[in-house]
């Protein structure tokens, strides 16, 4: 069964309101796109970026899939790994292997008429999710809204919300915030912070400790996550874990943060590190030196090869990812009461609506 060219499609939504971490703000997301066909079934994929993601794989790694044999997908990876050399692979390039490389697990699975969880074969019928959201932008009482929403609402007992704002220099308002999510969601949920990179070693160390008097068990990028020996230094003083890996483009990246000893839980992102290829050997790696791995972002691309690891955190219930995947897709995940099932229809599940979400297409 021989793969047709992809087709790739690009979309970008209005956010329901501004928003901010610490070291970046925006007020719309964009989605691309991967279907690839073989015989009578299509896989999809996708990935979130800027368009030109859309464009590179469309111009230049669509055409290296088409014509492989559909099942193949350990040789189409390789092929668009080693093609993209002279292009380097952090961001566009790796942005586009995932989506192709998603779509192309979706379309095997399909293929052979069974659930993605089926096919990778699961450690667990349930997987864990955390509400992400509570940007730096938020009035107090969104944010009050939002974690009420997911606690309380929908039972979620772990949640995330962004700090670091203004590049680190507004400390005083990200405690406060801080201490205003702990009022909100009891002293029995997990609160987590992500401070997007934002604090300089020292600044994140001080900020770290406040964290404690409010219980705060996890602390994302409170440095930049390229500074290795910083994040170690950090992750040796403090209490709570302290987590990244949410921007890493390769193997490499992953193996290079580990063996840094620099974080307690591994974050993955399928969307940008390779697809579900690159995300279970990642997960693979971690597992051998002892790590947990949290999925990072693109909820419903990760629900089934989440379940498939058994070193496994949580899946991030991200905010904007979650809003566009049940805008987009027929078949998203209800994660009442604080996990997700994958999906027993074949493939992952999720079906495009072209015809709804039309109105946003740029390309």
């Amino acid at each position: 069964m021989r793969l047709h060219l992809p087709v790739v499609s690009v979309y970008t939504v209005p956010t329901d309101a501004p928003e901010a971490d610490g070291t970046l703000a925006w007020n719309s997301t964009t989605v691309v796109i991967a279907e690839v066909t073989a015989g009578d079934a299509t896989g999809t994929g996708w990935t979130y970026g800027p368009a030109a993601i859309g464009d590179f794989l469309r111009d230049h790694l669509a055409p290296l899939v088409e014509g492989r044999h559909a099942l193949d997908i350990p040789a189409a990876h390789d092929a668009m790994s080693r093609a993209i050399r002279d292009a380097g692979r952090p961001g566009v390039a790796a942005c586009a292997i995932s989506a192709l490389d998603i779509a192309l697990w979706d379309l095997k699975a399909r293929l052979l008429e069974l659930p993605l969880t089926r096919l990778l074969g699961a450690c667990r019928e349930h997987v864990p999710v955390y509400g992400s959201g509570g940007f730096t932008t938020y009035h107090d009482t969104h944010l009050v809204a939002q974690l009420n929403g997911w606690v309380h609402g929908q039972h979620i007992p772990r949640v995330k919300i962004r700090i670091g704002e203004d590049r680190g220099g507004a400390v005083p308002r990200d405690l406060t915030r801080v201490r205003a999510a702990r009022q909100v969601v009891g002293s029995e949920a997990e609160l987590y912070v992500d401070a997007g990179g934002a604090y300089t070693r020292k600044q994140a160390i001080r900020v770290g400790h406040a964290l404690a008097e409010h219980g705060v068990e996890w602390f994302e990028e409170p440095i930049p996550s390229d500074d290795l020996a910083g994040l170690r230094l950090i992750h040796d003083v403090l209490p709570c874990d302290v987590t990244a890996g949410a921007y890493g483009y390769d193997l490499p990246y992953f193996a290079h943060l580990i063996t840094a000893g620099a974080v307690d839980c591994l974050q993955i992102d399928a969307t940008r590190c390779g697809g579900l290829t690159e995300f279970l050997r990642t997960a693979a790696l971690a597992q051998a030196h002892g790590l947990d791995v949290s999925a990072h972002r693109a909820p419903h691309a990760h629900a089934a090869v989440a379940a498939a690891i058994p070193n496994l955190r949580h899946v991030e219930w991200f905010h904007d990812h979650v809003r566009m995947e049940d805008m987009f897709f027929d078949g998203a995940l209800d994660p009442t009461g604080g996990t997700v099932t994958p999906t027993q229809r074949i493939g992952h599940g999720l079906t495009l609506r072209t015809e709804e979400v039309r109105e946003y297409r740029v390309a």
